[in-house]
């Protein structure tokens, strides 16, 4: 390994038995990155970060956190894996002294740390309740703090808006952008959610069966469309559109589409032809506006070979 990234691993593996959860795995988190890891469930990715962390040990494979390996990498990590538990009976600052506690912290530099984070999730006017009150998202947001603790510079989430209603997404959405622009700390974000990682991840890597399939900038990845297939949605009336492209090869309706336009699929045929064909056979065209390529047509294809 040459350059220093935030995260790099090389052939990692991790096999459980018969089955290979993990199979050589390289990817590279950038530092500064957001970094959205992607796959469908039982795809390996909580067994790969597991494996980061020094959880549960590699069959292969070499792991660098900020360069470092081994117990000295886990310096430079805070984490949530799986979903978070404290002791209910315990007020959410208490549950931080606890966790102060086990990180080497004491005193008052750790009274001052406990403060620091419950302050950056927002918690700082409920950290006397005791945890069992907390709704999910505090919850999740008393991870994040618990996770901060030490001021690590890689935050790794494992799933953290899984189950928050859509205000929690936004909420945890929000922090961790926050965090990325403000706190400088990059991140590694697992989800299944595909649109709150496109909203947040400037980078992904999309794992499947233990592989990784594809890694990149969102961007690059959104704008890699091999698909001979696009999809346009026509406002104009439906009747005269559909007689006009009856005799259009490669040119069909697919059902209707936003603010009671047309949605059609053209394969093999340019959006500047078909709409010379159209208004040539007498369309009045109110709009043509193409379907942008998102994260799960790349998740798709990626994954399960499926074309749009």
């Amino acid at each position: 390994m040459s350059a220093v990234h935030a995260l790099e691993v090389r052939s990692l593996s991790r096999r459980f038995g018969r089955r290979e959860a993990v199979r050589s795995l390289d990817l590279t988190v950038q530092e500064g990155d957001v970094y959205g890891f992607l796959g469908p469930n039982g795809a390996g990715k909580t067994t790969a970060i597991r494996c980061f962390l020094g959880l549960i040990r590699s069959d292969a494979g070499d792991v660098a956190i900020f360069g470092d390996r081994g117990t000295r990498a886990r310096r430079h990590v805070g984490a949530i894996v799986e979903t978070p538990s404290f002791h209910g009976w315990l007020s959410g600052r208490d549950n931080l002294r606890v966790s102060a506690a086990y990180a080497g912290l004491s005193g008052s530099r750790a009274e001052a740390e406990i403060a620091r984070v419950l302050d950056r999730v927002g918690l700082t006017e409920r950290a006397a309740d005791r945890a069992r009150g907390y709704s999910l998202g505090m919850r999740q947001r008393l991870a994040i703090a618990r996770a901060l603790l030490g001021s690590p510079r890689l935050l790794v989430l494992d799933e953290p808006t899984n189950g928050l209603d859509p205000q929690g997404m936004r909420e945890m959405r929000d922090l961790v952008r926050s965090l990325a622009l403000h706190d400088r700390i990059t991140v590694f974000l697992s989800s299944h959610l595909l649109s709150e990682v496109q909203a947040i991840c400037n980078r992904v890597g999309i794992l499947d069966k233990g592989e990784l399939r594809a890694e990149g900038p969102v961007a690059d990845l959104l704008a890699a469309d091999a698909s001979p297939v696009r999809i346009v949605e026509v406002e104009a009336d439906a009747d005269a559109l559909t007689a006009a492209i009856a005799d259009l090869p490669g040119v069909s309706v697919e059902g209707p589409g936003t603010e009671g336009r047309l949605r059609l699929a053209l394969r093999g045929v340019e959006v500047a032809p078909f709409v010379r064909h159209v208004v040539t056979a007498g369309v009045d065209l109110g709009a043509v506006v193409p379907e942008k390529r998102n994260l799960e047509d790349v998740f798709l294809e990626v994954t399960s070979g499926a074309a749009r």
